[in-house]
């Protein structure tokens, strides 16, 4: 009796975890962001930049960021998607790897390049991301990082990649799965997020203990593109399942050139 109703409360584990990996897809920040064209940036803020309020900050990579629905009109990468669940009961992994296409009037797209690993995490865990992904894509109001949204508190500045970068921290206006709490890193050049440390604004499972999330953009013929993921959940009473993203290097066709001064 007892190794059945262990086996029992594995799989709701599993299955919990399951569903869980899939929420952080609508919670992932993979949305593209445009960079106008703006004077070079040094390695240091100047007076004016370093003057800049929160507030301030935000308006400006709204503004920046309104860019990308104009300026960018393809890209294609090859993503590596990796998930491993370590458990005192299991240790099971699966890989997929994934031509993903975006286009600024059909939306996103992807193909299955290859697969390995545990069958049921590829098809119920890493396919079922893409298609949240898809999904996600269509309702970005609700989720996107806007004040209408979120708070914003500015915490310092630092470089990052060799680039100076404001800090601020945000926190969710609603207690919603769909949203996060943590830091955010924001180019001083272009104003657009290169980096985010932070974890969902609410756990939905008692299962869940925590998960951290650390993401990545990298900056490519002027957009900021999403480079890495690395989303670390622990589950209660043991296990441990961490989801990793590599978004490939991008091949990016622009719009129009964009203009200059953020006009």
């Amino acid at each position: 009796m007892y190794p059945y109703r262990a086996q029992i409360t594995h799989r709701h584990r599993f299955r919990v975890l399951a569903a869980w990996l899939i929420l952080l897809a609508a919670i992932l920040p993979v949305h593209p962001q445009a960079a106008l064209s703006l004077p070079s940036t040094s390695a240091s803020l100047t007076s004016t930049q370093a003057a800049l309020t929160s507030a301030q900050i935000v308006d400006e990579m709204l503004r920046h960021n309104q860019a990308r629905a104009d300026g960018l009109k393809h890209y294609q990468s090859v993503r590596h998607y990796e998930v491993n669940y370590t458990g005192y009961l299991a240790r099971i992994g699966a890989k997929l790897v994934v031509e993903a296409n975006y286009d600024a009037i059909s939306g996103k797209t992807f193909r299955v390049l290859s697969q390995s690993g545990s069958r049921l995490l590829v098809d119920k865990v890493l396919k079922r991301l893409l298609e949240s992904e898809k999904d996600a894509a269509q309702d970005k109001n609700s989720t996107a990082l806007t004040p209408a949204n979120y708070k914003f508190r500015l915490v310092g500045i630092e470089s990052l990649a060799g680039r100076p970068a404001y800090i601020l921290e945000v926190e969710p206006l609603v207690d919603s799965k769909y949203l996060y709490r943590g830091k955010i890193w924001v180019d001083a050049g272009d104003f657009a997020v290169a980096r985010i440390e932070a974890e969902p604004a609410r756990n939905p499972s008692f299962w869940i203990s925590n998960t951290a999330i650390n993401h990545k953009y990298t900056r490519t013929d002027g957009f900021w593109l999403p480079a890495q993921n690395r989303s670390a959940s622990k589950v209660r009473v043991g296990g441990t399942a961490v989801l990793t993203i590599d978004y490939g290097t991008y091949q990016v066709v622009p719009e129009a050139p964009m203009a200059g001064g953020g006009s």
